[in-house]
C-alpha cells in the first residue's frame, strides 16, 4: 500500500495574524446576562401582548361580555378583508367582533442618529456594572490578601432605532360596541407597549375612519385605524460563538501587583556638567559610591529648554531667554502703567463680568458727544431712576404701585385697587377683552356675576342673565302655558267596557297627565254616572294601570254594587 502523505497548512505570517485580545476570552457562566436581541417579531408580540392583557378588547353580546379575538393578518387574510369587507372563518362565517392588523412598512427614525462605525464591530455601546454576587464578595479576608473586589462591566450595542408602522380593522355588529373598543385603544396611545420584564416601545395612534357596510343581510361597523411604533433592532445573527457579540463582558483585576523594572540606568541620564562624563563612571563603577564623591558638582539638565515671552500690555526682561537648568535665567514681568487703587487707569475696552464704582456718586458714560449705555444682563438699581426721555421696555414691567400723570390721573395702587379718572364725565374705552374676578358697581347697585340659568330659580338680586337665559325661560313660560291650556280644556267622555262585581269598574283610557306647575290628575278631575246617576266622589278612586283605567267604588259608602250590566260613564281628564 502506497504511503498517504497529508498535505501541511500554511501558518500564517504573524503579521497576518488577528490580534488576540485575551481579556475577553472568558467563558460564559449561568447567570450571566445574554447576548441582547431585539426583532421584528419581537415588536409585532408587544403589540398583541398590549392588546390581550392590558387593552383586554371586550363588547357585551346579547347581555354577555365577550372577548374580542385580536388576529395578525397575513396577507391572504388581509386581501380578502379589503375585497369583501369583513372576515370569515373556516366555515365560512362572518367573524364579529374582531380586530386584525398588519405591519405596513418600517424606516429609520432619523431623530436619533446612530453610527455604529463597523456593523461587523460597533463602536457605540451602553455600558452597565453588574453588582456583586456570592462568588465575587469582599470581606476581612479579601482585606488581608490584598484583594479587591472584581466587577463585571457589560457593554451593550447600541441598536438601530427604527419605526413602525401597523394598520388596524375593527369588526363589530353595533356602534355602541365600536364606540367601547375605540375608547379604550385610544386611551392607551401614547404608552410604552409590550410585555414586562421585556422590551417595550413607544407607540402613537392615529386618527380613527368609520364606516358602516352591509354583507350577506348583515350589518357590520368597520373602524381603521394606523399605529406607528418606536422601535429598535439588535439581530440576532450577531450573536452567534464567533463573536461579535451584542453583550461583551469586562472584568476588572482583583489584585494590582507593582515592581521595579528600567529600561535604562538612571545613572545614564545624567551627566556630569564639567566633563560630560557620564555618572556611572563617577567613583567607580556603581551607584554606591557616588555619595563618597565630594570634589565634582551634579547637575540635571532638561532636554527641551522652555522660555517665557512678552505679549500685548506685559513686558519681560530677557524676553523669550531660554532656560534649561543649566546656569541661572532672571526674567522681570511687569506692565506699562500703574493699576494701583489710586492710579488713572486708561483701557482701550472693558469686557468684565461686574463693574463696580464707589469713589463719587455719579456714573457718566460718554463718548465723541453720543450718552450711551447699552447693558447686556441685569440691571439692579438700589435708588430712584429718573428718564428725562422715552423709555421702551421690550418685556414685562413689575412694580408694587403705577402712577401716572396725564391728562387725567390714574393711579394703580399696591393692594390692587385702582382709580382712572377724577369725576364722572371721564370716559375710559378699552379696546378687547375684559376679564374682571369679583363684583362691579354700577350707579351704587352691586353687580357680582352673570347668569346663564334658564330657570331663574335663584332670584339672585345681584345678577344679570343672558339672552339665552331670558330667551330660555320665556320660551319655557309660553310652552308652559300652552301645556296648561292644552290640559285645561281636556274634558273626555268614556264609556265603562267592563264591571267586576261588586265594586270595579274599567275603561279602556289614559289619565291625562298635568303638566308641571300644576296638581296631579286625581279623581276630582272626574265625574261618573251609573246608569244616568252621579256618583258621589267621596265613594270612589281611581287607578291607571297600564292602558286600563280602574274605578273603586266603596259600596258601604255609596250604597249598592256593582253589576256587570250596569252602564258606568266617566267624564274628564283623559289623553283622547
Amino acid at each position: 500500500m502506497a504511503d498517504i502523505q497529508l498535505a501541511r497548512k500554511k501558518p500564517i505570517p504573524r503579521s497576518q495574524r488577528p490580534e488576540l485580545n485575551r481579556a475577553r476570552q472568558y467563558k460564559r457562566e449561568q447567570g450571566e446576562p445574554d447576548d441582547i436581541s431585539v426583532s421584528l417579531m419581537d415588536m409585532d408580540g408587544a403589540i398583541m401582548y398590549y392588546f390581550e392583557n392590558v387593552i383586554k378588547p371586550m363588547v357585551f353580546e346579547n347581555g354577555e361580555q365577550v372577548k374580542v379575538p385580536v388576529m395578525y393578518a397575513s396577507p391572504e387574510r388581509w386581501y380578502s378583508i379589503n375585497k369583501n369587507g369583513f372576515m370569515r372563518d373556516s366555515k365560512r362565517r362572518i367573524i364579529l367582533p374582531v380586530i386584525a392588523f398588519r405591519r405596513t412598512g418600517m424606516e429609520k427614525d432619523d431623530t436619533i442618529a446612530v453610527d455604529k462605525i463597523d456593523p461587523q464591530d460597533p463602536k457605540l455601546f451602553y455600558t452597565f456594572e453588574r453588582k456583586y454576587t456570592d462568588t465575587n464578595r469582599y470581606d476581612n479576608f479579601s482585606v488581608q490578601q490584598g484583594l479587591m473586589p472584581q466587577r463585571e462591566y457589560y457593554n451593550v450595542a447600541v441598536p438601530d432605532y427604527m419605526v413602525l408602522n401597523y394598520d388596524f380593522i375593527i369588526f363589530t355588529s353595533y356602534i355602541e360596541q365600536m364606540n367601547k373598543l375605540v375608547e379604550r385603544i385610544n386611551w392607551s396611545a401614547g404608552s410604552y407597549w409590550g410585555e414586562p420584564g421585556k422590551m417595550r416601545f413607544r407607540t402613537n395612534i392615529e386618527s380613527f375612519t368609520d364606516t358602516t357596510e352591509l354583507a350577506d343581510a348583515d350589518r357590520i361597523v368597520k373602524t381603521e385605524f394606523s399605529v406607528s411604533l418606536k422601535g429598535y433592532l439588535i439581530p440576532d445573527s450577531f450573536n452567534d460563538l464567533q463573536g461579535p457579540h451584542t453583550t461583551q463582558k469586562y472584568l476588572t483585576p482583583k489584585r494590582l501587583m507593582f515592581g521595579s523594572d528600567v529600561d535604562t540606568p538612571v545613572a545614564s541620564a545624567m551627566e556630569q556638567l564639567t566633563s560630560g562624563e557620564p555618572l556611572e563612571n563617577i567613583g567607580g563603577s556603581s551607584l554606591s559610591t557616588l555619595g563618597q564623591t565630594t570634589d565634582r558638582t551634579l547637575i540635571s539638565t532638561l532636554a527641551n529648554s522652555y522660555s517665557l515671552i512678552g505679549g500685548a500690555g506685559v513686558d519681560i526682561i530677557n524676553s523669550g531667554a531660554p532656560y534649561d537648568g543649566s546656569s541661572v535665567v532672571s526674567q522681570t514681568i511687569s506692565i506699562p502703567q500703574n493699576v494701583s487703587t489710586s492710579s488713572n487707569v486708561q483701557f482701550n475696552a472693558i469686557t468684565a463680568s461686574a463693574l463696580v464704582v464707589n469713589s463719587t456718586p455719579n456714573f457718566t458714560i460718554k463718548s465723541t458727544g453720543i450718552e450711551n449705555l447699552l447693558v447686556t444682563g441685569s440691571l439692579t438699581s438700589f435708588g430712584d431712576m429718573t428718564i428725562s426721555g422715552n423709555a421702551t421696555i421690550g418685556g414685562k414691567i413689575i412694580a408694587e404701585e403705577f402712577h401716572t400723570e396725564f391728562v387725567t390721573s390714574s393711579v394703580i395702587f399696591a393692594s390692587g385697587s385702582t382709580a382712572f379718572g377724577d369725576s364722572y364725565e371721564d370716559t375710559h374705552e378699552f379696546t378687547g377683552s375684559l376679564d374682571i374676578s369679583g363684583s362691579w358697581a354700577f350707579n351704587g347697585i352691586t353687580i357680582n356675576r352673570i347668569s346663564n340659568n334658564p330657570d331663574l330659580v335663584n332670584q339672585d338680586p345681584n345678577a344679570l342673565v343672558t339672552e339665552y337665559a331670558a330667551k330660555t325661560y320665556i320660551d319655557g313660560v309660553v310652552d308652559a302655558a300652552a301645556q296648561y291650556d292644552g290640559y285645561n280644556r281636556k274634558q273626555f267622555v268614556k264609556m265603562s267596557t267592563s264591571i267586576t262585581p261588586p265594586n270595579i269598574a274599567s275603561f279602556t283610557a289614559v289619565t291625562a297627565s298635568a303638566p308641571l306647575g300644576l296638581t296631579s290628575t286625581t279623581e276630582d278631575d272626574f265625574l261618573f254616572f251609573i246608569n244616568g246617576q252621579y256618583m258621589e266622589h267621596d265613594a270612589i278612586t281611581i287607578r291607571q294601570e297600564g292602558a286600563s283605567f280602574k274605578l273603586i267604588v266603596d259600596n258601604a259608602s255609596i250604597g249598592y254594587d256593582l253589576e256587570t250590566d250596569d252602564e258606568i260613564v266617566a267624564w274628564g281628564k283623559f289623553n283622547s
